[in-house]
């Protein structure tokens, strides 16, 4: 026992001279729509969350840092969204994630705001994965912000690019949501259109409600009885899925450019008969040049049986991690400055976190619905036997948007 004493004694100063490994938990809040219509949605977005930070905390991506994310139903409402934040902030969360509506993102980002200012040292930051609306980077933009989804403008610029070369198209009809993502799309398509191809006629616009409509048949009916041979939609989840789905019980011959056609639902809604008459704008397909991701797509399908298309939220947690590898830190304010002009290899390719607005620039894919052939087109959607066949990759560059944004910074944290 005597000579045992004195070696523990010596482990025991020695370990408390060593240099600790300062590890912690970035706690993330996804406040999503978990239940109703766009619920699927939610739930696939979870999952790739799920996915990218358990391999994120295998490969420590964030060195000795881990990420979590926990899931919080707000319904798809922003009252029921400012709910949950306030619920997230009582337990400590210091980084939300939410996508699935502008107009609650636009009530997420103005409280992020209010709450930061009023409590120094408790900041939040607010991970945007495809909520879209334009004004989110410009007139609302926000230090404490970050988007990794292309803003539906740069979409509407690459899609009506596209459309612009094709002289088939002659009579337009636009169709939307009514809320801020639908209000965005519409202002955009006409300005673009008109400045592109003037010779286009816009033969209609309607914006219904959100999440509501159960029958499209009356709006199809009016989209037949006006002669477009071309429909442009941002329609996403159930709402797509419905329309697409009278579209093609009416028989309508017209060509549907989209910016949510491979998300949950829409896929199966549309079948074989739609081939070759839907188009989509994303900034991934699985069937790009390289097949850039598949391995990916692959291991998702395996593990939910269902498939991959919310790549950015990839990006999300490449980049929140590096951010905090580098500062050695999980402090918010530390990680968003970090993250400010950053670059990293994305599944899309080399993006970047735009300094001034913080919108991530990145390539766009303009994709046509398309049967499985097993080389171009290897990947399909929902086992439907078809998939999104490339047509064009839209380099940063050309998708590329001006801001008006006039950000205001917290002061930098010292190291």
């Amino acid at each position: 026992m005597k000579t045992i004493r004195p070696l523990v004694l010596a482990f025991s100063v020695a370990a408390a001279f060593a240099p600790s490994v300062h590890a912690d938990t970035i706690k993330i809040a996804m406040i999503e729509t978990m239940s109703g219509a766009f619920a699927p949605i939610g739930q696939n977005q979870l999952n790739t969350f799920r996915m990218f930070t358990e391999m994120a905390n295998q490969q420590k991506w964030a060195g000795n840092h881990t990420i979590e994310v926990t899931a919080f139903d707000g319904k798809g409402s922003p009252q029921e969204s400012l709910n949950q934040l306030k619920t997230v902030i009582d337990q400590g969360y210091r980084y939300i994630a939410q996508g699935n509506g502008s107009g609650v993102a636009l009530a997420l980002i103005d409280a992020v705001n209010k709450h930061n200012e009023r409590n120094p040292g408790k900041e939040i930051v607010f991970l945007n994965y495809s909520a879209i609306d334009p004004d989110l980077t410009n007139s609302k933009c926000s230090f404490w912000h970050f988007r990794f989804d292309a803003n539906s403008d740069m979409k509407m610029e690459a899609l009506t690019s596209y459309m612009a070369k094709d002289q088939s198209i002659k009579k337009v009809y636009i169709i939307g949501q009514n809320y801020a993502h639908g209000h965005q799309v519409t202002r955009a398509a006409k300005e673009y259109l008109k400045r592109k191809r003037p010779d286009i006629q816009i033969v209609g616009d309607d914006l219904h409600p959100i999440a509501t409509v159960k029958d499209f048949a009356p709006y199809v009916a009016k989209i037949k009885a006006s002669g477009a041979d071309t429909v442009i939609t941002g329609n996403w989840g159930a709402d797509l899925a419905l329309l697409v789905k009278a579209a093609k019980d009416a028989g309508l011959p017209a060509k549907f450019y989209t910016y949510y056609a491979g998300t949950s639902g829409v896929p199966t809604a549309m079948g074989g008969a739609t081939a070759g008459m839907v188009k989509q704008v994303a900034y991934w397909t699985p069937n790009n040049e390289t097949f850039s991701g598949k391995e990916l797509a692959e291991a998702f399908k395996k593990k939910y049986n269902d498939d991959l298309y919310v790549t950015d939220i990839y990006t999300v947690v490449e980049m929140v991690a590096k951010a905090a590898k580098e500062t050695n830190s999980v402090d918010p304010v530390k990680v968003a400055f970090a993250m400010e002009g950053m670059k990293v290899k994305a599944i899309n390719g080399d993006v970047e976190m735009r300094n001034v607005d913080h919108q991530l620039q990145q390539p766009l894919y303009i994709s046509t619905w398309t049967k499985v052939d097993g080389k171009k087109i290897k990947y399909d959607q929902e086992n439907t036997g078809y998939g999104w066949s490339n047509d064009q990759k839209v380099e940063s560059y050309v998708a590329t948007q001006p801001t008006s944004c006039q950000m205001k910074r917290p002061a930098r944290p010292s190291k």
